[in-house]
Protein backbone atom coordinates (compact mmCIF):
# COMPACT_ATOMS: atom_id res chain seq x y z
CA UNK A 1 0.00 0.00 0.00
CA UNK A 2 1.21 3.58 -0.35
CA UNK A 3 0.69 4.13 3.39
CA UNK A 4 3.90 2.17 3.85
CA UNK A 5 7.09 3.61 5.09
CA UNK A 6 9.48 3.84 2.06
CA UNK A 7 12.79 2.66 3.19
CA UNK A 8 15.11 5.02 5.19
CA UNK A 9 18.90 5.07 5.25
CA UNK A 10 20.05 3.71 8.65
CA UNK A 11 21.38 6.15 10.62
CA UNK A 12 22.78 4.00 12.97
CA UNK A 13 19.91 4.16 15.52
CA UNK A 14 18.89 0.76 17.10
CA UNK A 15 14.98 0.70 18.52
CA UNK A 16 15.67 -0.61 22.31
CA UNK A 17 12.73 -1.96 24.79
CA UNK A 18 12.51 0.58 27.73
CA UNK A 19 14.48 -1.69 29.97
CA UNK A 20 17.08 -1.35 27.24
CA UNK A 21 16.73 2.11 26.96
CA UNK A 22 17.30 2.24 31.30
CA UNK A 23 20.34 0.25 30.83
CA UNK A 24 21.73 2.79 28.23
CA UNK A 25 21.16 5.38 29.61
CA UNK A 26 22.72 3.76 33.28
CA UNK A 27 23.11 5.89 36.20
CA UNK A 28 21.68 8.58 34.57
CA UNK A 29 18.14 7.25 35.99
CA UNK A 30 17.35 7.60 39.51
CA UNK A 31 14.00 6.55 39.08
CA UNK A 32 11.07 5.35 36.50
CA UNK A 33 7.96 6.88 36.11
CA UNK A 34 5.91 5.43 32.97
CA UNK A 35 3.00 7.06 31.26
CA UNK A 36 0.64 5.49 28.62
CA UNK A 37 2.12 6.28 25.70
CA UNK A 38 6.10 6.07 26.54
CA UNK A 39 8.51 4.49 29.11
CA UNK A 40 9.44 8.00 31.90
CA UNK A 41 12.61 8.06 32.80
CA UNK A 42 13.74 10.17 36.09
CA UNK A 43 16.80 12.29 36.26
CA UNK A 44 18.65 14.15 38.28
CA UNK A 45 18.35 18.40 36.94
CA UNK A 46 22.28 19.19 36.40
CA UNK A 47 21.74 15.85 33.54
CA UNK A 48 19.33 16.98 30.96
CA UNK A 49 21.85 17.59 28.38
CA UNK A 50 23.94 14.31 29.04
CA UNK A 51 20.81 12.33 29.34
CA UNK A 52 19.25 13.80 26.13
CA UNK A 53 22.51 13.76 23.98
CA UNK A 54 22.16 9.72 24.86
CA UNK A 55 19.02 9.52 23.53
CA UNK A 56 19.44 11.77 20.43
CA UNK A 57 23.06 9.87 19.11
CA UNK A 58 22.72 6.52 20.22
CA UNK A 59 18.67 5.64 20.57
CA UNK A 60 17.89 7.95 17.73
CA UNK A 61 15.57 9.85 19.81
CA UNK A 62 15.68 12.79 17.40
CA UNK A 63 12.18 14.84 18.11
CA UNK A 64 11.63 16.56 20.86
CA UNK A 65 7.96 17.29 20.52
CA UNK A 66 7.15 19.28 23.63
CA UNK A 67 8.31 20.14 27.17
CA UNK A 68 5.97 20.04 29.62
CA UNK A 69 6.85 21.13 32.93
CA UNK A 70 3.83 21.49 35.85
CA UNK A 71 4.49 22.54 40.24
CA UNK A 72 3.55 20.17 42.50
CA UNK A 73 3.17 20.45 46.87
CA UNK A 74 6.90 19.25 46.78
CA UNK A 75 8.64 20.31 43.51
CA UNK A 76 8.77 21.16 40.42
CA UNK A 77 8.99 19.13 37.49
CA UNK A 78 9.92 19.36 33.68
CA UNK A 79 9.22 16.27 31.09
CA UNK A 80 10.88 16.26 27.56
CA UNK A 81 8.70 14.37 25.69
CA UNK A 82 11.24 12.47 22.70
CA UNK A 83 10.08 10.77 19.35
CA UNK A 84 12.45 9.62 16.16
CA UNK A 85 11.41 11.07 13.20
CA UNK A 86 11.90 7.95 11.08
CA UNK A 87 9.61 5.72 13.44
CA UNK A 88 7.15 8.18 16.29
CA UNK A 89 5.83 5.47 17.68
CA UNK A 90 9.06 5.11 19.58
CA UNK A 91 8.75 7.55 22.30
CA UNK A 92 10.26 8.07 25.69
CA UNK A 93 9.65 11.00 28.59
CA UNK A 94 12.44 12.39 30.37
CA UNK A 95 11.26 13.23 33.31
CA UNK A 96 13.47 15.88 35.59
CA UNK A 97 12.79 17.16 39.11
CA UNK A 98 13.79 20.39 40.55
CA UNK A 99 13.56 21.38 43.85
CA UNK A 100 10.52 23.57 45.01
CA UNK A 101 12.86 26.30 46.90
CA UNK A 102 15.26 26.38 44.02
CA UNK A 103 13.69 25.49 40.78
CA UNK A 104 16.56 25.24 39.24
CA UNK A 105 17.27 22.52 35.98
CA UNK A 106 19.61 22.13 32.89
CA UNK A 107 18.44 23.32 29.48
CA UNK A 108 18.41 21.02 26.89
CA UNK A 109 18.94 23.87 24.23
CA UNK A 110 22.51 22.62 23.57
CA UNK A 111 21.10 19.32 22.31
CA UNK A 112 17.42 20.60 21.11
CA UNK A 113 17.26 24.15 19.71
CA UNK A 114 13.59 23.74 19.97
CA UNK A 115 13.89 23.49 23.37
CA UNK A 116 14.94 27.48 23.35
CA UNK A 117 11.11 28.20 23.47
CA UNK A 118 9.40 25.64 25.10
CA UNK A 119 11.56 26.61 28.28
CA UNK A 120 11.20 29.93 28.08
CA UNK A 121 7.28 29.22 28.49
CA UNK A 122 8.05 27.01 31.18
CA UNK A 123 9.71 29.62 32.97
CA UNK A 124 7.43 32.31 31.74
CA UNK A 125 3.77 30.42 33.56
CA UNK A 126 5.08 28.73 36.03
CA UNK A 127 8.86 29.75 37.03
CA UNK A 128 11.36 26.90 36.73
CA UNK A 129 14.90 28.41 35.84
CA UNK A 130 16.82 26.62 32.89
CA UNK A 131 20.33 27.20 33.35
CA UNK A 132 22.67 27.77 30.81
CA UNK A 133 19.45 28.74 28.12
CA UNK A 134 20.55 31.43 25.69
CA UNK A 135 17.73 33.92 26.57
CA UNK A 136 15.90 32.62 29.36
CA UNK A 137 12.79 35.32 30.00
CA UNK A 138 9.35 35.71 29.26
CA UNK A 139 7.76 34.79 26.23
CA UNK A 140 4.22 35.05 26.26
CA UNK A 141 3.49 37.52 29.17
CA UNK A 142 5.40 41.27 29.70
CA UNK A 143 8.65 41.51 30.73
CA UNK A 144 7.21 43.78 33.77
CA UNK A 145 4.89 40.70 34.53
CA UNK A 146 4.46 39.82 38.51
CA UNK A 147 4.48 36.30 39.51
CA UNK A 148 4.02 32.81 37.20
CA UNK A 149 0.63 32.22 36.41
CA UNK A 150 0.45 28.59 36.66
CA UNK A 151 2.20 28.50 40.32
CA UNK A 152 0.67 27.50 43.38
CA UNK A 153 1.61 30.70 44.84
CA UNK A 154 0.34 32.73 41.64
CA UNK A 155 -2.12 36.25 43.04
CA UNK A 156 -4.17 36.70 40.50
CA UNK A 157 -5.38 39.88 42.14
CA UNK A 158 -1.95 41.42 42.23
CA UNK A 159 -1.64 44.29 40.20
CA UNK A 160 0.56 44.98 37.24
CA UNK A 161 2.71 47.61 36.11
CA UNK A 162 4.24 48.90 33.17
CA UNK A 163 6.61 51.06 33.90
CA UNK A 164 7.25 53.69 31.14
CA UNK A 165 10.75 52.58 29.57
CA UNK A 166 8.97 49.64 28.93
CA UNK A 167 6.88 51.91 26.23
CA UNK A 168 9.64 53.68 25.42
CA UNK A 169 10.32 54.47 21.30
CA UNK A 170 12.25 50.89 20.37
CA UNK A 171 14.56 53.42 17.96
CA UNK A 172 15.58 55.38 20.40
CA UNK A 173 18.67 53.81 20.65
CA UNK A 174 19.46 52.74 17.00
CA UNK A 175 20.12 56.03 15.31
CA UNK A 176 22.93 55.58 12.82
CA UNK A 177 26.24 56.39 13.78
CA UNK A 178 29.66 56.57 12.26
CA UNK A 179 30.01 53.46 13.98
CA UNK A 180 27.50 51.28 13.24
CA UNK A 181 25.75 50.46 9.64
CA UNK A 182 22.77 48.59 11.16
CA UNK A 183 19.01 49.59 11.47
CA UNK A 184 15.96 48.47 13.42
CA UNK A 185 13.24 47.86 11.89
CA UNK A 186 9.58 46.86 13.58
CA UNK A 187 7.37 44.65 11.56
CA UNK A 188 4.04 44.72 13.26
CA UNK A 189 2.94 43.42 15.09
CA UNK A 190 -0.39 45.04 13.56
CA UNK A 191 1.01 44.08 9.77
CA UNK A 192 -1.09 41.99 7.06
CA UNK A 193 1.67 40.36 6.05
CA UNK A 194 2.26 39.25 9.53
CA UNK A 195 -1.02 37.07 9.68
CA UNK A 196 -1.94 37.65 13.07
CA UNK A 197 -0.75 39.66 15.84
CA UNK A 198 3.14 38.75 15.73
CA UNK A 199 5.73 41.31 16.14
CA UNK A 200 9.16 40.76 14.26
CA UNK A 201 12.26 42.72 15.81
CA UNK A 202 14.44 42.75 12.87
CA UNK A 203 17.87 44.41 12.48
CA UNK A 204 19.21 44.60 9.03
CA UNK A 205 22.40 45.77 7.82
CA UNK A 206 22.23 47.46 4.90
CA UNK A 207 19.41 45.99 2.75
CA UNK A 208 19.86 42.35 4.23
CA UNK A 209 18.51 41.22 7.57
CA UNK A 210 20.87 40.44 9.87
CA UNK A 211 18.78 39.15 12.32
CA UNK A 212 15.05 38.88 13.16
CA UNK A 213 13.41 37.86 16.42
CA UNK A 214 9.66 36.86 16.20
CA UNK A 215 7.73 38.22 19.50
CA UNK A 216 4.67 36.58 20.41
CA UNK A 217 1.95 37.00 23.27
CA UNK A 218 -0.20 39.53 22.06
CA UNK A 219 -3.15 37.01 21.80
CA UNK A 220 -2.41 34.70 25.08
CA UNK A 221 -5.50 33.37 25.78
CA UNK A 222 -4.97 31.15 28.67
CA UNK A 223 -6.55 27.84 26.57
CA UNK A 224 -4.75 25.79 28.44
CA UNK A 225 -5.82 27.02 32.07
CA UNK A 226 -9.52 26.89 30.90
CA UNK A 227 -8.84 23.60 29.83
CA UNK A 228 -7.87 22.64 33.41
CA UNK A 229 -11.00 24.27 34.60
CA UNK A 230 -13.51 22.09 32.32
CA UNK A 231 -14.60 18.37 32.57
CA UNK A 232 -13.57 15.79 30.13
CA UNK A 233 -16.39 14.82 29.02
CA UNK A 234 -17.99 17.69 28.22
CA UNK A 235 -16.68 21.15 29.34
CA UNK A 236 -13.39 21.19 27.40
CA UNK A 237 -14.19 20.40 23.60
CA UNK A 238 -15.48 23.15 22.23
CA UNK A 239 -12.41 24.83 23.22
CA UNK A 240 -9.76 23.30 20.35
CA UNK A 241 -11.85 25.13 17.89
CA UNK A 242 -10.44 28.08 18.87
CA UNK A 243 -6.37 27.30 19.14
CA UNK A 244 -6.16 27.36 15.22
CA UNK A 245 -9.95 28.97 15.08
CA UNK A 246 -9.58 29.83 11.00
CA UNK A 247 -10.00 26.49 9.59
CA UNK A 248 -8.54 23.68 11.74
CA UNK A 249 -11.70 23.08 13.94
CA UNK A 250 -11.80 18.68 13.55
CA UNK A 251 -8.13 18.62 13.41
CA UNK A 252 -8.53 20.48 17.01
CA UNK A 253 -10.93 18.57 18.19
CA UNK A 254 -9.63 15.27 17.45
CA UNK A 255 -6.10 15.92 19.10
CA UNK A 256 -7.83 16.59 22.30
CA UNK A 257 -10.47 13.22 21.67
CA UNK A 258 -7.06 11.19 21.10
CA UNK A 259 -5.63 11.67 24.42
CA UNK A 260 -8.93 11.93 26.34
CA UNK A 261 -9.99 8.67 24.99
CA UNK A 262 -6.87 6.77 25.35
CA UNK A 263 -6.29 7.87 28.74
CA UNK A 264 -9.97 6.70 29.62
CA UNK A 265 -9.35 3.52 27.68
CA UNK A 266 -12.49 4.77 25.15
CA UNK A 267 -12.39 2.53 21.94
CA UNK A 268 -14.75 4.83 19.07
CA UNK A 269 -16.94 2.61 16.74
CA UNK A 270 -15.31 2.40 13.16
CA UNK A 271 -18.47 4.19 11.81
CA UNK A 272 -17.76 7.29 13.43
CA UNK A 273 -13.41 7.12 12.92
CA UNK A 274 -14.53 7.00 8.74
CA UNK A 275 -16.94 10.19 9.78
CA UNK A 276 -14.00 12.12 11.89
CA UNK A 277 -11.53 10.61 9.02
CA UNK A 278 -13.39 12.67 6.71
CA UNK A 279 -14.34 15.61 8.05
CA UNK A 280 -10.61 16.10 9.32
CA UNK A 281 -9.75 16.29 5.77
CA UNK A 282 -12.44 18.66 5.05
CA UNK A 283 -10.64 20.84 7.28
CA UNK A 284 -7.39 20.05 6.07
CA UNK A 285 -8.54 21.38 2.29
CA UNK A 286 -9.83 24.69 3.92
CA UNK A 287 -6.86 25.66 5.85
CA UNK A 288 -4.65 24.69 2.73
CA UNK A 289 -7.04 26.62 0.71
CA UNK A 290 -6.19 30.00 3.26
CA UNK A 291 -2.51 29.17 3.24
CA UNK A 292 -2.62 29.50 -0.99
CA UNK A 293 -4.68 32.64 -0.90
CA UNK A 294 -2.95 34.53 1.72
CA UNK A 295 0.71 33.27 0.27
CA UNK A 296 0.11 34.61 -2.93
CA UNK A 297 -1.45 37.56 -1.73
CA UNK A 298 2.15 38.06 0.36
CA UNK A 299 4.43 37.70 -2.29
CA UNK A 300 2.85 39.29 -5.56
CA UNK A 301 -0.22 41.40 -4.27
CA UNK A 302 -2.55 39.05 -6.11
CA UNK A 303 -5.72 39.54 -4.19
CA UNK A 304 -8.39 39.73 -7.25
CA UNK A 305 -7.41 36.18 -9.06
CA UNK A 306 -5.32 33.67 -6.93
CA UNK A 307 -6.65 35.11 -3.09
CA UNK A 308 -10.35 35.09 -4.17
CA UNK A 309 -10.17 31.97 -6.49
CA UNK A 310 -8.98 30.13 -3.19
CA UNK A 311 -11.39 31.42 -1.02
CA UNK A 312 -14.15 30.56 -3.33
CA UNK A 313 -12.92 26.86 -3.29
CA UNK A 314 -12.87 26.90 0.49
CA UNK A 315 -16.04 28.47 1.26
CA UNK A 316 -16.82 25.50 -0.91
CA UNK A 317 -15.51 23.01 1.86
CA UNK A 318 -16.98 25.90 4.85
CA UNK A 319 -20.27 24.55 3.41
CA UNK A 320 -20.14 20.91 3.67
CA UNK A 321 -18.73 21.10 7.05
CA UNK A 322 -21.76 23.37 8.12
CA UNK A 323 -24.01 20.71 6.55
CA UNK A 324 -21.81 18.14 8.48
CA UNK A 325 -21.55 19.71 12.00
CA UNK A 326 -24.52 22.22 11.91
CA UNK A 327 -21.56 25.63 12.46
CA UNK A 328 -19.09 27.00 10.04
CA UNK A 329 -16.06 27.57 12.13
CA UNK A 330 -16.33 26.70 16.05
CA UNK A 331 -17.65 23.31 15.16
CA UNK A 332 -17.86 21.41 17.94
CA UNK A 333 -18.84 18.00 16.66
CA UNK A 334 -16.50 15.33 17.63
CA UNK A 335 -17.27 14.07 21.29
CA UNK A 336 -15.21 11.41 23.31
CA UNK A 337 -16.02 7.77 21.88
CA UNK A 338 -17.12 9.53 18.35
CA UNK A 339 -19.19 12.48 16.80
CA UNK A 340 -22.38 14.87 18.15
CA UNK A 341 -24.35 13.24 15.19
CA UNK A 342 -24.81 11.43 12.18
CA UNK A 343 -24.54 12.86 8.63
CA UNK A 344 -26.66 14.87 7.46
CA UNK A 345 -30.13 13.95 5.64
CA UNK A 346 -30.64 13.38 2.64
CA UNK A 347 -27.65 11.47 2.75
CA UNK A 348 -27.90 11.37 -1.00
CA UNK A 349 -27.43 15.51 -1.13
CA UNK A 350 -24.69 15.45 1.15
CA UNK A 351 -22.50 12.99 -0.76
CA UNK A 352 -23.47 14.62 -3.77
CA UNK A 353 -22.22 17.72 -2.69
CA UNK A 354 -19.28 16.60 -1.48
CA UNK A 355 -18.34 14.16 -5.15
CA UNK A 356 -19.33 17.64 -6.90
CA UNK A 357 -16.38 19.37 -5.01
CA UNK A 358 -13.86 16.53 -5.48
CA UNK A 359 -14.80 16.59 -9.14
CA UNK A 360 -14.33 20.02 -9.62
CA UNK A 361 -11.11 20.19 -7.58
CA UNK A 362 -8.46 19.10 -9.99
CA UNK A 363 -9.42 21.91 -12.23
CA UNK A 364 -8.36 24.09 -9.24
CA UNK A 365 -4.88 23.23 -8.81
CA UNK A 366 -4.69 23.21 -12.51
CA UNK A 367 -5.28 26.49 -11.94
CA UNK A 368 -3.51 27.50 -9.10
CA UNK A 369 -0.28 26.12 -11.03
CA UNK A 370 -0.94 28.64 -13.94
CA UNK A 371 -1.66 31.28 -11.46
CA UNK A 372 1.02 30.59 -9.01
CA UNK A 373 3.91 28.20 -9.63
CA UNK A 374 4.22 29.31 -13.42
CA UNK A 375 4.35 32.80 -12.11
CA UNK A 376 7.92 34.03 -12.82
CA UNK A 377 7.98 36.54 -10.53
CA UNK A 378 6.64 34.19 -8.06
CA UNK A 379 9.38 31.81 -8.31
CA UNK A 380 11.82 34.76 -8.35
CA UNK A 381 10.48 34.99 -4.99
CA UNK A 382 10.21 31.96 -3.66
CA UNK A 383 12.45 29.43 -5.39
CA UNK A 384 15.92 29.39 -2.80
CA UNK A 385 15.00 31.92 -0.34
CA UNK A 386 13.62 30.75 2.92
CA UNK A 387 16.10 27.55 2.98
CA UNK A 388 15.65 25.27 5.95
CA UNK A 389 17.70 22.10 5.51
CA UNK A 390 16.27 18.84 7.23
CA UNK A 391 18.42 18.68 10.13
CA UNK A 392 17.96 21.91 11.11
CA UNK A 393 13.70 21.75 10.30
CA UNK A 394 14.23 18.57 12.51
CA UNK A 395 16.72 20.11 15.88
CA UNK A 396 13.97 22.82 15.46
CA UNK A 397 11.11 20.34 16.14
CA UNK A 398 9.23 21.30 12.98
CA UNK A 399 6.83 19.08 11.71
CA UNK A 400 3.67 19.56 9.29
CA UNK A 401 4.13 21.02 5.56
CA UNK A 402 7.03 23.09 6.50
CA UNK A 403 9.42 19.88 7.82
CA UNK A 404 7.94 18.21 4.78
CA UNK A 405 8.73 21.37 2.76
CA UNK A 406 12.36 20.32 3.16
CA UNK A 407 12.13 16.36 2.95
CA UNK A 408 11.62 15.06 6.17
CA UNK A 409 9.41 12.00 5.26
CA UNK A 410 7.10 12.84 9.07
CA UNK A 411 3.57 12.62 8.53
CA UNK A 412 1.43 11.08 12.03
CA UNK A 413 -1.47 10.10 10.11
CA UNK A 414 0.55 7.28 8.49
CA UNK A 415 3.46 6.83 11.18
CA UNK A 416 1.27 6.65 14.49
CA UNK A 417 -1.85 6.08 12.71
CA UNK A 418 -5.22 6.64 14.10
CA UNK A 419 -8.82 6.93 12.89
CA UNK A 420 -9.11 5.04 10.06
CA UNK A 421 -6.24 6.71 7.70
CA UNK A 422 -4.39 3.24 7.85
CA UNK A 423 -6.97 1.10 6.33
CA UNK A 424 -7.05 4.06 2.97
CA UNK A 425 -4.96 4.37 0.06
CA UNK A 426 -2.84 7.91 -0.04
CA UNK A 427 0.53 9.70 -0.06
CA UNK A 428 2.45 11.76 2.44
CA UNK A 429 3.62 14.37 0.22
CA UNK A 430 7.34 15.79 0.44
CA UNK A 431 9.82 18.27 -1.29
CA UNK A 432 13.08 18.47 -1.64
CA UNK A 433 13.74 22.40 -2.37
CA UNK A 434 13.96 22.98 1.61
CA UNK A 435 12.35 26.66 0.19
CA UNK A 436 9.62 28.70 0.18
CA UNK A 437 8.35 27.20 -3.36
CA UNK A 438 8.61 24.16 -1.70
CA UNK A 439 6.41 24.43 1.15
CA UNK A 440 3.70 25.56 -0.97
CA UNK A 441 3.96 22.75 -3.64
CA UNK A 442 3.46 20.40 -0.38
CA UNK A 443 0.00 21.56 0.88
CA UNK A 444 -1.05 22.31 -3.04
CA UNK A 445 -0.37 18.13 -3.51
CA UNK A 446 -1.69 17.61 0.14
CA UNK A 447 -4.92 19.27 -1.14
CA UNK A 448 -4.74 16.28 -3.42
CA UNK A 449 -4.14 13.47 -1.29
CA UNK A 450 -6.87 14.98 1.26
CA UNK A 451 -9.30 14.59 -1.98
CA UNK A 452 -8.62 11.34 -2.32
CA UNK A 453 -8.92 10.44 1.63
CA UNK A 454 -11.96 12.10 1.08
CA UNK A 455 -13.52 9.95 -2.13
CA UNK A 456 -12.39 6.68 -0.34
CA UNK A 457 -14.46 7.91 3.04
CA UNK A 458 -17.66 8.86 1.14
CA UNK A 459 -17.86 5.70 -1.12
CA UNK A 460 -17.44 3.26 2.49
CA UNK A 461 -20.12 6.08 4.08
CA UNK A 462 -22.32 5.08 1.18
CA UNK A 463 -22.21 1.46 1.89
CA UNK A 464 -22.60 1.37 5.64
CA UNK A 465 -25.51 -1.26 6.67
CA UNK A 466 -27.74 1.45 8.46
CA UNK A 467 -28.47 -0.73 11.42
CA UNK A 468 -24.13 -0.72 12.08
CA UNK A 469 -24.02 3.31 11.89
CA UNK A 470 -22.80 3.89 15.42
CA UNK A 471 -21.97 7.21 16.03
CA UNK A 472 -20.38 7.13 19.43
CA UNK A 473 -18.75 4.72 22.22
CA UNK A 474 -21.03 4.17 25.53
CA UNK A 475 -19.06 6.60 27.49
CA UNK A 476 -19.47 7.21 30.95
CA UNK A 477 -21.20 10.34 31.91
CA UNK A 478 -18.61 11.23 33.94
CA UNK A 479 -14.58 10.50 33.69
CA UNK A 480 -12.26 10.07 36.31
CA UNK A 481 -9.05 8.80 35.49
CA UNK A 482 -6.44 6.93 37.71
CA UNK A 483 -4.71 9.59 40.15
CA UNK A 484 -0.91 10.34 38.52
CA UNK A 485 -1.89 8.60 35.23
CA UNK A 486 0.09 10.77 32.52
CA UNK A 487 -0.33 10.60 28.40
CA UNK A 488 0.88 12.32 25.50
CA UNK A 489 -0.74 12.04 21.70
CA UNK A 490 -0.47 13.83 18.99
CA UNK A 491 -2.67 14.05 15.21
CA UNK A 492 -1.28 15.42 12.25
CA UNK A 493 -3.02 18.90 12.11
CA UNK A 494 -3.24 20.90 9.22
CA UNK A 495 0.13 23.25 10.20
CA UNK A 496 1.85 19.72 11.80
CA UNK A 497 2.39 17.86 15.05
CA UNK A 498 -0.87 19.00 17.41
CA UNK A 499 -0.26 17.35 20.47
CA UNK A 500 -1.85 17.47 24.08
CA UNK A 501 -0.44 16.36 27.07
CA UNK A 502 -2.69 15.26 30.41
CA UNK A 503 -1.91 14.49 33.98
CA UNK A 504 -5.06 13.01 35.66
CA UNK A 505 -5.29 13.94 39.70
CA UNK A 506 -8.24 11.15 40.33
CA UNK A 507 -10.93 14.13 39.09
CA UNK A 508 -12.86 14.82 36.45
CA UNK A 509 -10.96 17.34 35.48
CA UNK A 510 -7.16 17.68 34.05
CA UNK A 511 -4.50 18.55 37.07
CA UNK A 512 -2.07 19.55 33.98
CA UNK A 513 -3.01 20.14 30.16
CA UNK A 514 -0.51 21.30 27.64
CA UNK A 515 -1.14 22.20 23.98
CA UNK A 516 1.91 21.40 21.73
CA UNK A 517 1.10 23.84 18.86
CA UNK A 518 2.78 23.02 15.53
CA UNK A 519 2.95 26.43 14.69
CA UNK A 520 4.87 27.28 17.79
CA UNK A 521 8.00 25.41 17.15
CA UNK A 522 7.64 25.84 13.05
CA UNK A 523 7.69 29.93 14.01
CA UNK A 524 10.94 29.40 15.91
CA UNK A 525 12.69 28.39 12.34
CA UNK A 526 11.91 31.97 10.78
CA UNK A 527 15.35 33.57 11.88
CA UNK A 528 17.27 30.53 10.59
CA UNK A 529 15.24 31.13 7.06
CA UNK A 530 15.54 34.68 7.21
CA UNK A 531 18.78 35.57 8.14
CA UNK A 532 21.07 37.42 5.10
CA UNK A 533 17.84 37.53 3.40
CA UNK A 534 16.12 40.62 2.17
CA UNK A 535 12.67 42.04 4.02
CA UNK A 536 10.46 40.44 1.23
CA UNK A 537 12.61 37.76 1.83
CA UNK A 538 11.11 37.53 5.22
CA UNK A 539 7.65 38.11 4.39
CA UNK A 540 7.72 35.24 1.62
CA UNK A 541 9.48 33.14 4.96
CA UNK A 542 6.91 33.90 7.58
CA UNK A 543 4.21 33.39 4.94
CA UNK A 544 4.91 30.07 3.97
CA UNK A 545 5.26 28.50 7.86
CA UNK A 546 1.72 29.50 7.77
CA UNK A 547 1.39 30.52 11.21
CA UNK A 548 -2.02 31.08 13.07
CA UNK A 549 -0.69 33.26 16.58
CA UNK A 550 -4.14 31.96 18.44
CA UNK A 551 -2.55 28.80 18.13
CA UNK A 552 1.16 29.90 19.01
CA UNK A 553 -0.01 32.02 21.98
CA UNK A 554 -2.72 29.39 23.36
Amino acid sequence: MSLERPDTVDDGAVERTPDELEALLGDLVVDRDDHLNAPGFVIRPDTVQETLRTLKEQAGDDHLSVVSAQEYENRYESIYHLKKYDDPTQEVSIVVPADKDDPVSESAEPVFRTADWHEREAYDLIGIEYDDHPDLRRILLPETWQGHPLSMDYDKDRPQIATLPEHANPLEDHHKDAESDTMFLNIGPHHPATHGVLHLKTVLDGEQVADVEPDIGYLHRSEEQMAQSGTYRHQIMPYPDRWDYISAGLLNEWAYARAAEDLADIEVPEYAQVIRTMGAEMCRIAAHMLALATFALDINGDFTATFMYAINDRERVQNLLEDLTGQRLMFNYFRLGGVVWDLPEPREEFFSDTRDFLDQLPESIEEYHNLITSNEIFQMRTIDTGILPPEVAKNYGATGPVARGSGVDYDLRRDDPYGYYDELDWDVVTEDGCDNFSRLLVRMREVEESAKIIEQCVDLLEDWPEDERNIQANVPRTLRPDDDTEIYRAVEGAKGELGIYIRADGTDKPARFKIRSPCFSNLQTLPEMANGEYIPDVIAALGSLDVVLGEVDR
